[in-house]
């Protein structure tokens, strides 16, 4: 066997190894969910000597509010889906603009965009919330509060990244597209936007998951319950009243990043190339 096979089959074994390190965690919360309390607790062995089904047999309990994990998981499609729509157009608007156009301020402006990526999340909130209870966006049955900023290219990050997806765009295409007769809001939509797929395509999953996990905000600006989504849900979950059932618990986290999981593995070839058609400028 020649050092380079001797070698590549050390490096597949290592992360093979590396790979069921990071899943396990993954791999526990699903055997977990068999497992009774003093289980749990007691080992970290994926197996178990008395499975039990109780955990998926509560897992669609109602909560206060008429609350189940289908409502949930309805809710969070609810806010998921207008929210990752209006990112995407807010968002290559925005970068089109300063990714094709000079205007006085713009660097200033690019600036404080890249700034904003810096501001944790805890200081925007009060500030926030006060806006938007004013607005009385609070509460609202279409989640207001949770979509609106969206339209107004509230993520940076996004930004910037088509920002720099769209450097990489030869300026030539433009200028064919104005030869053809073609207006700025033409050459976007018909020449720019088919080439942004990988970009959009990554854009979306980040806001998928990041919306999926979002707590602080749908805790903040949703008071119904029946109006939770799922990441309040699992909080519901755990009834402090009754001890925790962490079989259960675990059943409907498990089912909560069920979504997440499935939406990144099929979009994970498009995902990572629109990462790093993003990271490097041609």
């Amino acid at each position: 066997m020649t050092i380079r096979k001797t070698g590549t089959i050390l490096l597949y074994f290592i992360l093979t190894v590396a790979g069921l390190v990071m899943i396990y965690p993954l791999i526990w919360m699903f055997s977990a969910t068999f497992k009774t309390n003093s289980e749990i607790f007691g080992s970290i062995s994926l197996f178990t000597k008395y499975p039990v089904t109780d955990g998926y047999q509560n897992l669609f309990s109602n909560y206060g509010g008429n609350i189940n994990i289908l409502g949930a998981m309805r809710n969070t499609l609810l806010i998921i889906v207008p929210k990752i729509f209006f990112t995407l157009v807010s968002g290559v608007m925005t970068a089109y603009g300063f990714s094709r156009f000079n205007f006085r301020g713009k660097k200033i402006l690019f600036a404080f965009l890249i700034f904003t990526l810096f501001i944790p999340d805890s200081v925007m909130m009060i500030p926030q919330f006060i806006m938007f209870n004013r607005f009385g966006w609070i509460d609202s049955p279409v989640y207001t509060a949770l979509i609106v900023p969206s339209l107004f290219a509230f993520e940076g990050y996004f930004i910037f990244m088509l920002v720099q997806f769209m450097k990489g765009i030869p300026n030539e295409l433009d200028e064919a597209a104005k030869i053809d007769g073609c207006e700025s809001w033409q050459i976007l939509f018909h020449v720019i936007c088919p080439l942004l797929r990988p970009a959009l395509a990554s854009c979306a999953v980040f806001q998928f998951i990041w919306t999926s996990n979002d707590y602080m905000g749908p805790l903040l600006y949703v008071n119904t319950p029946s109006r939770y989504p799922l990441s309040v849900f699992v909080k519901l979950s755990m009834d402090a009243d009754s001890g925790f059932q962490w079989n259960k618990v675990l059943a409907v986290s498990l089912v909560s990043v069920i979504p997440s999981l499935i939406v990144f593995f099929l979009s994970q070839k498009v995902f990572t190339d629109g990462i790093v058609s993003g990271a490097v400028k041609q």
